[in-house]
């Protein structure tokens, strides 16, 4: 069963009573484990798997395979890449984890599909830290590859922010070998169509904004972003039951994280209102034919796309307007240290 944005806001509430009991947070989980690979490396891999918080490399966030900064679990040892995939699960839930490792083992099937495209490896994922990880200073990290971009900023030390955030699947549909059978994300691509076809034909025509789907989610790997055009159905349009449907596939996204990062992503989005948010879908209604849906709240934009390669490769990414990379409490955060500093006469 999935998690719907009802179980998520009972989560909420059970948070509160495990929290007296559980010594670990997001944040301290973070720090205890990326200090711990960090320690486990030599000198030169540390060099190479780290930057300053401030340095433009921390934005430079991609999804295609390309070149990359940080240290690739190819060039770690085995103890090394168990504490990597430690730091990752710190951020993600276990369907979140599991979704992950999925998308890596795909190398594999795309190496034997394409033996003339670029190398294909489940081990060219990078992990890179930005800043010292701290308990009270601001610091982040990334885990990254193909069709995989995980970008963690923690403020001061506790308030943790997990934008841009993108997971991609090619084949969307393993359709031979040892994995076939295998769709990493169909979930996502059988609740999306599910909601648009429990849609009357008036509904339909408001949230289809076109026949065809754009050949890849809207927003690309930009660094900052916008809101889109609000197209599309949005909460008062729907009755109870499409409503939940929308839920249950806002909560499936949200539940790529840890319950606790995803709680607080869920009350800032009841906050701005749920029936703001929208819907919109471009595409083909039927199985094998390219779409594009998406789903945007005035804080937040989830895009999903399955058009390439005849409608057998997925795009989905999750990104916030403001809180990309911590952007807005960072800017808080070096603000209010300028003020502090200025007021002990500090240059």
């Amino acid at each position: 069963m999935q998690t719907t944005l009802r179980q998520l806001v009972l989560s909420v509430s059970l948070l509160f009573f495990t929290s007296v009991c559980a010594a670990h947070e997001p944040d301290r989980d973070m720090l205890n484990a990326a200090t711990a690979w960090l320690a486990a490396l030599t000198p030169a891999q540390r060099a190479q798997a780290t930057f300053a918080l401030t340095d433009a490399e921390r934005e430079n966030w991609n999804f295609i395979p390309t070149a990359r900064a940080g240290l690739p679990l190819k060039q770690m040892t085995a103890a090394q890449q168990e504490l990597a995939r430690a730091l990752l699960r710190t951020g993600l839930s276990h369907q979140g984890a599991a979704k992950a490792e999925a998308v890596m083992s795909l190398e594999n099937v795309l190496k034997e599909l394409d033996r003339t495209g670029p190398t294909r490896d489940p081990l060219l994922y990078y992990v890179t830290v930005f800043g010292e990880p701290s308990a009270t200073a601001s610091w982040g990290w990334r885990f990254e590859g193909h069709h995989l971009s995980f970008n963690f900023t923690v403020v001061d030390g506790a308030h943790v922010f997990f934008t841009p955030s993108f997971i991609g699947s090619n084949p969307a549909d393993v359709r031979s070998g040892p994995q076939k059978g295998l769709r990493v994300l169909g979930t996502e691509e059988d609740l999306g169509r599910a909601f648009v076809r429990s849609l009357d034909a008036a509904q339909q025509a408001i949230a289809i904004i076109s026949p065809t789907a754009p050949r890849e989610i809207v927003t690309g790997n930009q660094r900052r972003i916008s809101a889109l055009a609000p197209v599309g159905i949005n909460g008062t349009q729907l009755n109870a039951s499409q409503r939940e449907r929308l839920d249950e596939l806002l909560g499936l996204y949200l539940n790529r994280y840890r319950s606790e990062i995803a709680s607080e992503t869920l009350a800032r989005i009841k906050a701005d209102g749920m029936d703001r948010i929208t819907f919109a879908w471009a595409g083909g209604l039927a199985p094998g034919v390219g779409h594009y849906y998406r789903i945007q709240g005035p804080t937040f934009l989830c895009e999903f796309d399955n058009t390439q390669n005849h409608a057998n490769h997925i795009h989905t990414a999750w990104r916030d307007f403001k809180n990309d990379f911590g952007r807005d409490p960072l800017a808080e955060h070096y603000a209010r240290d300028h003020a502090a500093r200025s007021a002990a006469g500090e240059k």
